[in-house]
């Protein structure tokens, strides 16, 4: 069994003037891997290479991570009907009790309640991470350890590189249940970053429709980024003139466009970097590779999703430029786990995972083009595998650091 130290963690928060932290437990079993998949009690292969590199970064984060001491995201928790006793550093709930607030914690009362904003501490590591997935060969970095909500984000991915929009209406559109017509609610993950006014009002866009501004889709929109930077220099473009060159070792694309973000902005991109490669190999198939690049993984919210996603992307991509995908690589440089996910982290790494059931990302056959391309093109689990991943595993709540 190997153990967190919790007492190390909670030491230096103490020194930071913050209150320690509390966890159900801090033991688990140290994961054990062979041939790249987890193995049982038994010495047999179990779950899928996701579910392998899940909880081998899980254990290294956990017993190798380091404590950042100025965070930048905070927790947003709130108290419907509370009052925030200033001199004594105490919100008075509805229900009686009492919370004391840290040193660096901020209380904002308002007429409905108090607002608690409490930095968002990590431990994180900045090296020794890198995950291959040979797409060709089934691999999948899907996971069975908890649910992963899929269709989402294979709309997220197709609302950057294929809408190119920072429109966050037309993320939801993409997702089905677009409801901004009629309750002027946003859906989808992006509506904490939704640029805002200071009286918590949306900034709206000429189509009037809540936006991240300058980044993400719009940076890639004005860059015609995937088609211009990868399927035209691999297909060639005979409106353009330009010649198929699919041995390039230049096709790259990147969110990171510091110019871009003298403009109003909200999440700077936290995956930013592909590397695109044509593998002609023995077999005498022609693969496409990419390798992907996050200079900052919140590992247990979004590890997974972030891995499905691209890798999503490389399958569309290859199929449009009429190629096999082939290996996946995700290479993130600082990859964390929140505090309040530790809790969440030693449960996924006491977990099993869910044998029997298929979880390799398959592409629609007759889906071909990449503008054309929609969420529903995309199977990993079926609807019997989603249950039997639902009932072993059941959802886990993580608090975001906005």
């Amino acid at each position: 069994m190997s153990k967190f130290d919790l007492n190390r963690f909670n030491a230096e928060k103490i020194k930071l003037g913050e209150s320690p932290i509390k966890l159900k437990r801090v033991r688990y079993p140290k994961p054990k891997v062979k041939n790249g998949l987890l193995v049982d009690k038994s010495g047999n292969p179990t779950g899928t290479k996701g579910d392998m590199y899940t909880k081998v970064i899980m254990d290294y984060i956990l017993q190798e991570g380091c404590l950042d001491h100025n965070p930048r995201p905070y927790y947003y928790d709130f108290y419907e009907g509370a009052e925030y006793d200033e001199k004594r550093k105490m919100i008075l709930t509805s229900d009686g009790k009492k919370i004391k607030v840290g040193e660096n914690e901020n209380c904002i009362s308002r007429k409905d309640g108090v607002e608690h904003h409490v930095p968002a501490h990590t431990i994180s590591v900045n090296s020794g991470v890198e995950c291959t997935y040979d797409l060709s060969k089934g691999e999948t970095p899907m996971i069975t350890l908890r649910p992963i909500a899929t269709k989402a984000s294979c709309a997220e991915i197709l609302w950057i590189y294929q809408e190119q929009s920072n429109d966050l209406v037309v993320f939801d559109q993409l997702l089905g249940k677009c409801t901004w017509d009629q309750d002027h609610k946003i859906q989808n993950w992006w509506d904490d970053w939704a640029l805002r006014y200071s009286n918590g009002e949306y900034k709206l866009n000429a189509a009037g429709h809540p936006t991240i501004g300058k980044c993400y889709g719009g940076t890639t929109g004005p860059r015609n980024m995937i088609r211009r930077e990868v399927i035209d220099v691999i297909k060639g473009n005979i409106e353009k003139n330009i010649k198929p060159n699919p041995d390039s070792r230049r096709l790259i694309t990147c969110l990171w466009q510091i110019d871009d973000f003298n403009e109003e902005h909200a999440l700077k991109p936290c995956a930013f970097l592909t590397i695109w490669n044509v593998r002609h190999d023995w077999d005498g198939k022609d693969y496409l590779d990419m390798t992907m690049v996050q200079r900052s993984s919140d590992f247990a919210t979004a590890g997974c999703i972030n891995q499905v996603q691209y890798a999503e992307l490389l399958m569309m991509v290859a199929r449009e430029v009429g190629m096999e995908a082939g290996r996946f690589t995700w290479k993130p440089v600082n990859v964390q786990l929140y505090d309040r996910h530790f809790d969440q982290a030693i449960e996924m790494l006491n977990r099993e995972p869910v044998d029997g059931v298929d979880a390799t990302i398959k592409l629609r056959k007759d889906a071909t083009s990449f503008d054309e391309m929609v969420p529903d093109d995309f199977t990993i689990l079926d609807r019997e595998g989603i249950a039997k991943v639902k009932t072993k595993n059941p959802q886990l709540r993580f608090p975001l650091g906005i």
